[in-house]
This record gives C-alpha cells, sequence and structure tokens, in this order.
C-alpha cells in the first residue's frame, strides 16, 4: 500500500505514483532480459517467468477482474479455490480497490464463497463496529449496485458478530447500525448535506434495532463521536492505470445531444457515474467534453421534432435559470454550460428508457435507505420473546 506524507501535494503524490509505475515496468523489462542471460540456472529463469505471469496477471486483473482471475488459474498461479483467490484479493498489492469490489460482487458461486473467505480473514475481535468497519471499507471499494453492497455488509456483519459475540442480539442488529454509520458519514462529511445528522437524531434512528430493544446510549456515542471526529477514507487505488473516475460506470453509450445556442444534434459518448452525466467527443478522449451533476435535477421523456427517442435534464425548482454545469472549448477553456435543460436523443425507445431509469437511479441513489428499512421494521416489531427463540444469527 502506497503511503505518502501530508506535506505533497496531489500532483506531486500523482508524479510519484507514475514513477513506481514506470519503475515497476522497467524492472519487469529487466527480468525479461535476464531470462537470456548466459549462465542463469533453469530454476532462476522459471522464478524470473512466474513473477512476469503474475505481474501480467494483476494488470489483467486490474482491467477485467474475471479476466484477470482466469488467467492466473489458466497459469495456475492460482489453485481455484475460494481462499485462493480470496488471499490474493486481500493481500495482494497493486491490484485496483474498485475491481476488487466488482469481483466480490458478483452472485455466482465461487465469488461468493470468495466473499465470504475475504471477510473471514479479516479480523474484528475487540474492536467496535466503527473501527471494523474502517478496516472493511479500506480493502475494497463498495460498488453502486443495492444487491452487491446487501450481500458484502451481510457478510460484515456475520464476520463481526461471530468475533464479537456478545455486543448484538443479532446479525440484523448489525447489517442496520453498520448502514446507519455508513450514512451518518455521508451526513457528518459531505459539504452537500446541510442538515447534518445530530447525536440525538443518530440515537433515535436506532431505536428498537437489537430485536425490538434499544442498544445503549453510551455505545452508540463512542460510535458518532468516532465518525464525527474522523471520517471514513476512501482507500486509493493501487492499480496502474491512474483514471480511475469512468473504470466502472452506471451505464455508457452514444447519444445525441442538442447544443446550447446552436441548436445542432452532436454525437457524444456519455458515461454515468458518481451521480454525474460526463460526455466525450471520442471514446478514447481521457478528458469529458462536458460534465453535468445530477443533484436537483429531474429526467423525463419528451417528444422533439423528428427525434422520436428522446429525454430532457432539467432543474423543476429553477425553471428559467442554467443548471450548474461545465463544458470544455475547442481552445481547451473550462467555461460553465448555459442550459436550462439538457435534451437528450438516443437511438430506440429501448434505449431511451434505460438511459431514464439509469439517471433516475444515480439521482436519487442511496441503496442504504432501501436495504435496510425492510430489515428494520422486522427487527423494531420483534418482541424479546421472538427474538429468545431464533438463532442469534439467523
Amino acid at each position: 500500500m502506497t503511503t505518502f506524507s501530508s506535506d505533497f501535494t496531489p500532483e506531486e503524490k500523482m508524479e510519484i505514483k507514475t514513477i513506481k509505475t514506470y519503475k515497476k515496468d522497467l524492472l519487469d523489462d529487466i527480468q525479461v532480459t535476464c531470462i537470456h542471460i548466459p549462465g542463469m540456472s533453469k530454476v532462476q529463469s522459471r522464478a524470473i517467468e512466474k513473477n512476469k505471469q503474475f505481474a501480467n496477471g494483476k494488470k489483467k486483473f486490474n482491467m477485467d477482474p474475471k479476466k484477470g482471475i482466469n488467467y492466473l488459474l489458466e497459469i495456475k498461479l492460482l489453485d481455484g479455490s475460494a481462499q485462493s483467490i480470496a488471499e490474493f484479493l486481500y493481500k495482494e498489492e497493486g491490484l485496483n480497490k474498485t475491481a476488487i469490489g466488482e469481483f466480490l460482487g458478483e452472485r455466482e458461486e465461487l465469488h461468493l464463497q470468495t466473499l465470504k473467505a475475504f471477510v473471514e480473514l479479516h479480523e474484528f475481535s475487540d474492536l467496535n463496529l466503527v473501527q471494523a468497519l474502517r478496516s472493511f471499507l479500506w480493502s475494497f471499494r463498495l460498488p453502486g449496485e443495492a444487491q452487491k453492497i446487501d450481500r458484502m455488509m451481510e457478510a460484515f456483519a456475520t464476520r463481526y458478530c461471530d468475533c464479537n459475540l456478545d455486543v448484538f442480539q443479532s446479525t440484523d442488529t448489525c447489517y442496520i447500525l453498520s448502514f446507519a454509520i455508513i450514512m451518518l458519514n455521508t451526513s457528518l462529511h459531505n459539504p452537500n448535506v446541510k442538515d447534518k445528522t445530530t447525536l440525538e437524531r443518530f440515537i433515535s434512528m436506532n431505536r428498537g434495532i437489537n430485536n425490538g430493544e434499544d442498544l445503549p446510549n453510551d455505545l452508540l456515542s463512542k460510535l458518532y463521536e468516532s465518525i464525527r471526529n474522523e471520517p471514513f477514507k476512501i482507500p486509493e487505488d493501487d492499480g496502474n492505470d491512474l483514471t480511475h473516475t469512468f473504470f466502472n460506470p452506471d451505464r455508457e453509450g452514444w447519444l445525441l445531444k442538442l447544443g446550447g445556442r446552436v441548436k445542432t444534434w452532436k454525437r457524444r459518448w456519455f458515461i454515468l457515474t458518481d451521480n454525474c452525466l460526463y460526455y466525450f467527443e471520442y471514446t478514447t478522449d481521457k478528458e469529458p467534453r462536458g460534465i453535468i451533476p445530477l443533484e436537483n435535477l429531474c429526467v423525463r421523456e419528451v417528444h422533439y421534432p423528428r427525434k422520436p427517442y428522446c429525454l430532457e435534464l432539467y432543474n423543476p425548482n429553477s425553471r428559467g435559470q442554467k443548471i450548474k454545469a461545465c463544458k470544455t472549448e475547442t481552445d481547451g477553456r473550462v467555461v460553465e454550460g448555459k442550459h436550462q435543460s439538457y435534451t437528450i436523443c438516443a437511438s430506440s425507445a429501448e434505449e431511451r428508457d434505460s438511459w431514464i431509469e439509469a439517471i433516475r437511479a444515480s439521482i436519487t441513489k442511496d441503496p442504504f435507505y432501501d436495504l435496510v428499512s425492510v430489515r428494520k421494521k422486522k427487527v423494531i416489531h420483534q418482541t424479546p420473546q421472538d427474538s429468545g427463540e431464533q438463532d442469534p444469527t439467523s
């Protein structure tokens, strides 16, 4: 794991990472050259070749997790067991944290078993829930899909309760409180959230979640103070690709965008990720031509002359005002967008509807609330007598 002094600027940190990448590639080339040096033993040559294959497998994993794992299985550097793959994901440096989360989130049996083994590699004994969450959420990046998050947090709650038998009455309690802590982190440390959650509200939100009983106020107060004093850290990826913003988008594809002052349709490559819509002139461009933050916007189907499959992004609360967005001019200047709404055209009704659904999901995306609500109702309305009849880890 690469660590930096707080004295370095973000640009200096990026430069150091780039230098490390060049150094690693150079060492790989040196190893290949050494294979052909006269006098080198076959054992040494095989070891060098194995290291090169392993490095190549990590690069493949960062670009496509499934293909990377399959490559390492084919050349027998992983034995195919969930335990072997989990240890690779947990211990190996240089892996893209987004790719790790993507692999662990799949529902095929091997992925489910790998997730279980991966979580069991974490030791949560004698840690409070915030400390355990910090460790867990540092080892990969949570994906955006609600079902994947649900499986991962279920596995975390089970592991935490196995390591700390007397803290909660059930894994449901741990699961719900974990999400409450993650949401508290967002509330306290996201500058876009104006109404910050107070300690009193945090305690009130979590009443009755311990199989119908309240958790001790002292426990909740300590968890609250821990998050207030130090937000969760999002892991920086250690992979060689330094542009991960668009690594795992919610949706991407070609669409037509109606111009601003000059009303012409232009073909653009759109990427939807992190509650923003980015558009590029070419798929190979590293910088977007425009960025449309989706906060406070709505999307709807619209009918446009000679363009039957259109959707519109608009601000329902500020009609007539420009949407907060930016674009890059041909001379490289970044300027404020001039749109009061954005009209975008798809190639079919099915594609238009899929984009509308994806954009709405991104705008409203806080999957934590939906995941927790059903389970919260279940445990709050459960009586202590009911909970006594159940397996505490059910």
